[in-house]
């Protein structure tokens, strides 16, 4: 029986390996086209596609080494980049087969052990075909793989060497925009260039007539009607609501005019943005699209977004048709001037904008690119030189009228003057033949306005959202201190701190776009992902002094430095004032805080410069033998002002005495101790003496102030008259704690007279000298008033004999 059990259950365990071998192909090709289980699914042939991408590959790197134009590395890039994304996708649908076959290896188990009933040769043999095309499939995918990472590897060298090649054709003369080759595309152009902007037109004309035709019509129109409606009436249609809002749901204060500004340029940018995604949506709905108009429409609708910010920002800072809500000082005169220089300067770069995508599109040559890019410059360094100049005409005819105009800030003035300039040195050097730089001061100039500007409104919208959570006559402030039983100070201290945050991120996230960011081609989250890199190190290995570098270096120590300085200003008259520390610990803590900052600045500016800290060995061999010699008080005081400040035996504002010095703690520093007398003078005293010497702190831990006077008697007194004489004096004073009370003690009885002395005590030491003051005037007018007088110093005369004369 068991040998005819094992013979019915060998055909049993083929058929159903054969009904699992079948079931996953047709799951895959049922979920992934909706078709019926007897279609065949698609297969990927591996063993043809992967040498493909690997020939790819090779010839890219053959290509990459015999590229210079910045054309030429921008389409290497490109490549580079689709050839990851086909392989990751190669990768990605090689796993479910290899998922499947070790589904299958499961179903059969592991071979039998030796001296185990043998299976069946069929099963041998299909064991040995899985393991097979495990192996193979595991090989494939680790290839693929291979070939991702190197084709990425192979994109990051690219954009290396593109930067390179774009310095090099910045120094490169292309000729005036004076001359006849500049304005040759216009009045000869290249036959090459018309063919193939007549090429790309056709597809237009194509795609239009498609689109037009009678089975796309509806949709067309519906569509062009929509992008047109939403384009030209959609941010009016949307203030008229927004202003109906803002006095009613958003509380009053400064918030409402940054909240107004950030929904004006919002609107702007969507509004625009969503009328050319639908009229882009038009064409690129069609099923027999060209490839060129797909990759047009999707950089149009880019380069809509990026102009409609420009233009957002302009009309949110000038804010023309609200001027009391407006962020900038900005008279009414100046901004009704500039309100189309914004709009100018975003339809130039558009326009501008849609000739360069073109010319990068279809190919066109040199003159045609370089006769954009002259054009594109020479009208941005137009709007940006006749708007400060219309500014200045304006002001000085404000004042012969006798109007008040704004008081100009030094920044401001600074912004004034870097925009004219820049603007003069982009004609400049279109009037001496180099283009490519005057594209590239152009393209920087718009980029570096694009994020002062923005990080100018969201400053602004984030210091007023804080305070307007946080404040104490808010909804939402009222919810903060029922909820969290909080009082007011509490809150104006989250406004304080949550606001420092906010600008503290979008500064990081300004430098970074600074730093990082090229003009139209950085976004939000292109932002955010640098950032983490580079809080992950990555990039910062392997970094060498050059003169890059070290400019980066000098910006990092210049912004580190402010950064570091206002924070400090910001910890020591903002933020801690509103704590519950005193005054000593507050002043610890900032110089602590300073001092790790300034530590820090150092070695991030090292490592800007690219030097490493295992390289310095032989500095800290040396600075150790100048430490032994010449640097040992240098670094006793250093320690020792660590130690005042962690420890705090001495704080700031304590009254201290030390070598015959007495006064207040002002300052501690890194390596001295300021000490301000009663005249107001200073005395800077070693840290190493306030730990090594005897100091007395009159005023640790909450010391009273003695104020002891002691008068000599006549023998002849009452002493118990003049004790209550004294206690009376002592108790009626105002500043004397009842608790301990006053004391009068006999302190001396002698020939001279009586000694009393009576004491007090005063909440501080420093109130000693004055109540002592005016106690003495009131014990002496009291004792008058009883006819008690003091003891008098005996005085004793000697006086010689008259002489006397004797007569003879």
């Amino acid at each position: 029986m068991r040998t005819i059990r094992k013979t019915l259950k060998m055909p049993l365990l083929l058929a159903l390996l054969s009904c699992l071998m079948v079931m996953p192909f047709t799951s895959h090709a049922d979920d992934a086209t909706g078709q019926t289980a007897t279609e065949e699914p698609v297969k990927i042939n591996a063993s043809t596609v992967i040498p493909a991408l690997q020939k790819r590959l090779d010839s890219l790197k053959q290509r990459v080494s015999t590229a210079k134009t910045d054309k030429q590395f921008t389409s290497l890039n490109d490549d580079s980049q689709k050839l990851v994304s086909e392989a990751d996708k190669l990768a990605v649908a090689l796993a479910p087969q290899l998922t499947q076959v070790q589904a299958q290896l499961d179903v059969l188990g592991p071979a039998p052990a030796p001296g185990a009933l043998a299976e069946t040769p069929q099963v041998i043999s299909q064991r040995k075909q899985l393991n097979s095309s495990k192996t193979l499939l595991t090989t494939q995918i680790e290839q693929t793989k291979a070939i991702a990472v190197a084709a990425q590897n192979l994109s990051s060298q690219i954009s290396g060497l593109r930067r390179d090649a774009l310095k090099t054709q910045i120094a490169l003369n292309t000729g005036s925009i004076l001359g006849e080759k500049f304005w040759s595309p216009v009045f000869e152009p290249n036959d090459k260039d018309a063919a193939r902007f007549g090429e790309f037109g056709t597809q237009i004309s194509d795609a239009w007539d498609q689109a037009w035709s009678e089975g796309w019509r509806p949709g067309t129109a519906i569509y062009l009607l929509l992008a047109l409606g939403i384009g030209v009436f959609g941010r009016f249609g949307l203030d008229k609501p927004m202003n109906w809002v803002l006095p009613r749901w958003l509380p009053q204060g400064r918030f409402r005019r940054s909240f107004l500004a950030c929904f004006t340029t919002l609107s702007t940018t969507l509004t625009l943005g969503i009328s050319m995604q639908l009229l882009c949506y038009t064409f690129t709905r069609l099923p027999d699209t060209s490839p060129w108009v797909n990759e047009f429409a999707g950089q149009l609708v880019e380069l809509t977004y990026f102009s409609a910010v420009i233009a957002g920002l302009g009309i949110a800072l000038l804010s023309n048709s609200h001027p009391s809500w407006r962020l900038p000082g900005i008279a009414d005169p100046l901004a009704k001037t500039l309100a189309s220089f914004p709009i100018l300067l975003a339809a130039f770069i558009f326009i501008f904008g849609i000739i360069e995508q073109l010319n990068s599109l279809v190919g066109a040559s040199i003159d045609a690119t370089l006769f954009g890019n002259g054009l594109a410059a020479l009208l941005v360094a137009l709007n940006c030189l006749i708007a400060p100049v219309r500014v200045n005409r304006i002001r000085r005819k404000m004042r012969a009228e006798g109007e008040q105009t704004e008081a100009r800030s030094t920044v401001a003035g600074l912004i004034h003057l870097v925009i004219s300039l820049t603007a003069f040195v982009i004609l400049l050097a279109l009037l001496i033949g180099y283009i490519p730089l005057a594209r590239f001061v152009t393209f920087e100039l718009l980029w570096i306005g694009l994020v002062v500007c923005s990080l100018y409104l969201l400053i602004h919208f984030v210091v007023d959202l804080c305070e307007a959570v946080f404040s104490p006559s808010t909804h939402s402030g009222k919810i903060l201190k029922s909820t969290l039983s909080l009082n007011d100070r509490h809150l104006s201290l989250a406004a304080t701190l949550f606001s420092a945050v906010g600008k503290t991120s979008l500064l990081v996230m300004a430098a970074v776009a600074l730093l990082n960011g090229t003009f139209g081609t950085t976004t939000p989250m292109e932002l955010l992902t640098k950032i983490a890199d580079m809080w992950g190190g990555k990039g910062l290995e392997g970094m060498n002094i050059i003169p890059a570098h070290a400019l980066n270096a000098v910006l990092c120590l210049v912004v580190g430095w402010y950064v570091l300085r206002s924070t400090r200003r910001w910890l020591d008259n903002d933020f801690l004032p509103k704590t519950n520390m005193d005054r000593g610990l507050r002043a610890s803590l900032v110089t602590l805080f300073t001092n790790v900052g300034y530590v820090l600045i150092i070695m991030l500016t090292l490592s800007m410069l690219g030097i490493e800290w295992n390289k310095l060995a032989w500095i800290v061999s040396a600075l150790s033998v100048g430490i032994g010699f010449g640097l040992q008080e240098i670094v006793k005081n250093f320690i020792s002002g660590l130690i005042l400040l962690t420890e705090r035996p001495v704080k700031v504002g304590d009254l201290v005495s030390i070598s015959g010095v007495e006064g207040d703690i002002r300052r501690i520093n890194v390596r001295a101790t300021e000490i301000q007398l009663g005249d107001k003078s200073t005395v800077i005293v070693p840290n190493s003496q306030l730990i090594s010497q005897n100091v007395r702190n009159a005023t640790m831990g909450n010391a009273q102030g003695v104020a002891t006077i002691s008068l000599t008697f006549p023998l002849d007194i009452d002493p118990e008259q003049v004790r209550n004489l004294l206690l009376e004096a002592y108790n009626l004073h105002e500043s004397i704690l009842e608790n301990p009370q006053p004391s009068v003690s006999f302190k001396e009885l002698g020939p001279t007279g009586i000694v009393l002395s009576v004491t007090g005590y005063v909440n501080s030491p420093r109130m000693v000298s004055s109540t002592r003051s005016d106690l003495l005037y009131e014990i002496l007018k009291m004792l008058r008033a009883a006819g008690i007088s003091l003891s008098q110093t005996q005085t004793m005369i000697l006086e010689q004999p008259a002489k006397v004369a004797v007569e003879e």
